[in-house]
């Protein structure tokens, strides 16, 4: 599938991206407040784990840290291994290596994620059967062309309690499935060979040993599972919401290429018809998400370190109203999920 259309716009704004960086003299990568906030999630990871496992005492203190390495785990996901995954982390290969890496050490995939979301999500966001990040398959409907099931009717009431059990299905089931049947969703992908099966073979054997091998020396494993439930209920609430407060949203676009395969509709416009912020002026929400209530500067400079997105954010929609594109934003947290409660609605209808 191809897209088609004027360019013009997404080199304009390209040009502009890049003017700020050199008149401000910032690099889009290797920046000090991202190695700070490395070093801190880092810390709280390492730290909720070791007093969860060794020193809690009771149920509350226990329930507590859990809550606790759970936040942390998504951190994770949202600011080290995400950067680094797009190459935006650091101009040095091994670097952006070694730290998307930290996605297999809580249980992902970071050679799988590299083909679901930056090549297949990235590439055709929203796009039915080529973004397998809105296919739920039976469970939800998420697009217009998929399939309506007569419980869709109540997708909008639970939905919210499965996507607490995202990150178990991710941890037990997914990233087996998508190795053994090489495809992700509809889509084939390439089985990891030599180096790449290799680390994909030992980060499950770390993940596995934290989450139950070193426990389970120490506790009941009904402890154990207990504990891990509230861990990854807690990331993939977070993990699921972040997507869906950007993408399946009412103000987002859901298009379908035509018979030939083609969008009619330049890259760069459809990424700006398929996403929308959420919560800009917050700053706790831009750090504690990695940035990615900026979705639209993420989905148009993927390769540019999120703790700039606030800033070229400003250069963006500037760019977007002098051209007449689409720029899209709700402005809190409570206006996106109030918006994906209403797409989950009529979806179901």
């Amino acid at each position: 599938m191809k897209f088609s259309g004027d360019n013009t716009f997404h080199r304009e704004l390209r040009r502009r991206v890049d003017t700020y960086f050199k008149r401000n003299e910032h690099k889009q990568r290797d920046n000090a407040r991202m190695y700070l906030k490395t070093t801190i999630i880092l810390v709280s990871f390492v730290a909720s784990y070791v007093l969860l496992v060794f020193f809690a005492a009771n149920w509350w203190q226990g329930l507590f840290l859990s809550a606790v390495l759970g936040v942390a785990t998504a951190q994770i996901g949202f600011n080290i291994q995400h950067d680094a995954g797009h190459h935006a982390y650091s101009e040095r290969r091994s670097v952006n290596k070694w730290m998307a890496r930290t996605l297999d050490m809580v249980g992902g995939s970071s050679y799988i994620w590299h083909w679901k979301h930056a090549h297949f999500h990235h590439t055709y966001v929203n796009i039915d059967d080529y973004d397998s990040d809105i296919s739920l398959g039976w469970l939800a409907r998420l697009s217009p062309q998929q399939k309506r099931y007569w419980h869709h009717r109540w997708q909008h009431i639970y939905l919210w309690l499965l996507y607490g059990f995202t990150v178990i299905s991710w941890h037990l089931h997914d990233d087996f499935r998508d190795i053994l049947t090489a495809t992700i969703g509809k889509r084939k992908m390439p089985r990891p060979r030599g180096k790449d099966l290799m680390g994909f073979i030992l980060g499950k054997v770390v993940f596995f040993t934290l989450a139950f091998g070193l426990p389970l020396v120490f506790h009941s494993i009904g402890v154990v599972l207990l504990y891990y439930a509230v861990v990854t209920m807690v990331t993939g609430l977070q993990l699921a919401l972040v997507f869906q407060l950007a993408h399946a949203v009412e103000e987002a676009s859901f298009p379908s290429p035509d018979e030939s395969g083609r969008i009619d509709t330049p890259w760069a416009i459809h990424q700006l018809e398929t996403t929308v912020n959420f919560s800009p002026d917050n700053k706790l929400v831009t750090w504690l998400v990695g940035g990615l209530n900026f979705q639209i500067e993420h989905h148009l400079f993927p390769r540019i370190c999120h703790v700039h997105y606030p800033a070229i954010s400003r250069v963006v929609e500037t760019t977007c109203r002098e051209y007449g594109v689409p720029y899209q934003t709700n402005r809190s947290f409570g206006a996106g999920i109030a918006s994906h409660y209403r797409w989950l609605r009529q979806m179901g209808r």
